[in-house]
């Protein structure tokens, strides 16, 4: 069966960290370009961060420039998203997306062909 799943979501207290995973079953993200998106309740999706197949380029949107890392393991078929200094703010719902495209220090280009199912990430005192 084809599927992302994503993992490590949870609550954080402001100021901490957390790490999602983004692993793919039934397919090899090798030649894929991965990407993070969020939702908050009442909020439009926003894209968060993206990587390119081969780790030559990553995007992170303004918000969580500095704070956020991503990285892959394509030996473990797995991407993840490093959240440090987190905020009230990056309180949502996570999804990753693979698929192939551009990808830029300035843009994601991507047009995505898999998407997971989210995991919830919760950043409160």
């Amino acid at each position: 069966q084809v599927q992302l799943v994503e993992s490590g979501g949870g609550l954080v207290q402001p100021g901490g960290s957390l790490t999602l995973s983004c692993a793919a079953s039934g397919f090899s993200l090798d030649y894929y370009a991965i990407g993070w998106f969020r939702r908050a309740p009442g909020k439009e999706r926003e894209g968060v961060s993206c990587i390119s197949n081969g780790e030559r380029g990553a995007y992170y949107a303004d918000s969580v420039k500095g704070r956020f890392t991503i990285s892959r393991d394509n030996v473990k078929n797995t991407v993840y998203l490093q959240m440090n200094n987190v905020k009230p703010g990056d309180t949502a719902e996570y999804f990753c997306a693979a698929g192939w495209g551009t990808v830029s220090t300035d843009a994601c280009l991507l047009e995505y062909k898999y998407w997971g199912q989210g995991t919830q990430v919760t950043v409160s005192s």
